[in-house]
C-alpha cells in the first residue's frame, strides 16, 4: 500500500469512526469529522499532511517511488 492510499484509508477510518460516535454518544463528534475534512483540504494546498509523515515512517513507499502511477 502506498502513503497516498493510507491517507485515504486512515480519513476514511477516522470519518466512519466519528459517524458512529456521534450515532452512540454525541453530535459533538462531528467535531472529529470536520476537522477531518479540514486537515484533507489543507494538505492539499500546503503539502503538509501529518498521517502521511507518520506512514512515511512506519515504511509506506510514496505511489511514484514504487511505480503505482
Amino acid at each position: 500500500m502506498t502513503v497516498e492510499n493510507g491517507v485515504r484509508v486512515f480519513a476514511g477510518t477516522m470519518v466512519l469512526i466519528s459517524v458512529a460516535l456521534v450515532y452512540f454518544v454525541s453530535p459533538w463528534w462531528l467535531l472529529l469529522t470536520a476537522f477531518v475534512g479540514i486537515q484533507l483540504i489543507q494538505s492539499a494546498f500546503t503539502g503538509f499532511c501529518p498521517p502521511a509523515y507518520v506512514l512515511r515512517k512506519l515504511g509506506f513507499k510514496n505511489a511514484a517511488a514504487c511505480g503505482c502511477n
